[in-house]
């Protein structure tokens, strides 16, 4: 696997991994655990800029007119990306609201 295929699976194994960091985040906080799930919002954040290296890649080839074939595996590995970014932004929000219940319950 080469150019532009191993890309995209570049973008959505890093995708993958930052979906799954994200959600050991919220469940480390559900259970109190917000050391760890720092350490796991961390973790997501790293596999993000993962992907995103290779994206910013096409995009400045792109820029410079060196023009990407858009393929389904291109497009699946963009929307992989997304959702990990939106994972993050539900994941900061649910975190937010397990510390005010734990500052409630002390």
């Amino acid at each position: 696997m080469e150019g532009m295929e191993l890309i995209c699976f570049q973008i959505i194994a890093a995708s993958g991994g930052a979906k799954s960091a994200f959600i050991a985040a919220i469940d480390a906080a559900k259970k109190g655990d917000f050391e760890e799930a720092a350490r796991q919002m961390e973790a997501g954040e790293e596999f993000m800029n993962q992907g995103h290296e290779p994206h910013a890649q096409l995009i400045q080839k792109e820029a410079a007119g060196e023009s990407n074939p858009i393929s389904l595996l291109l497009i699946h590995a963009e929307d992989q990306m997304m959702g990990a970014e939106q994972f993050k932004v539900l994941a900061e929000k649910t975190i937010g609201v397990y510390k005010v219940l734990a500052d409630l319950q002390k």
